[in-house]
């Protein structure tokens, strides 16, 4: 099993979880972040450190969420690893919560 990044990290991007990740399966796109399936370890650290609540244990991942999963394991691939906290994307809190913001992630 795996941790899912969902949609509310889009435009937002706040790296707490990156800080308490063991094995350092976070990657970083220009406005999300995402989480390698064969990497993570489920040890569910990341989860209660992020501000937007954006990650999910893979089966608790919404219905309305399911294509992150895949999405998560596609960006993986191509995306640079990231180890240490950055700030979040300036607008961040304004994005916070915003509904179907799948559109706007940048690859």
């Amino acid at each position: 099993m795996t941790f899912v990044v969902g949609e509310n990290c889009i435009k937002c991007k706040h790296t707490d979880c990156v800080e308490v990740c063991p094995v350092d399966c976070f990657y970083e796109g220009p406005n999300f972040l995402v989480i390698h399936p064969d990497e993570c370890i489920d040890c569910a650290l990341c989860e209660p450190e992020c501000p937007a609540n954006a990650i999910f244990s893979e089966d608790e991942l919404p219905e309305d969420q399911a294509e992150f999963l895949q999405l998560n394991a596609e960006l993986a691939e191509i995306w640079p690893n990231l180890t240490e906290k950055k700030d979040p994307l300036p607008d961040a809190e304004e994005w916070d919560g915003v509904p179907g913001k799948l559109a706007h992630l940048e690859r």
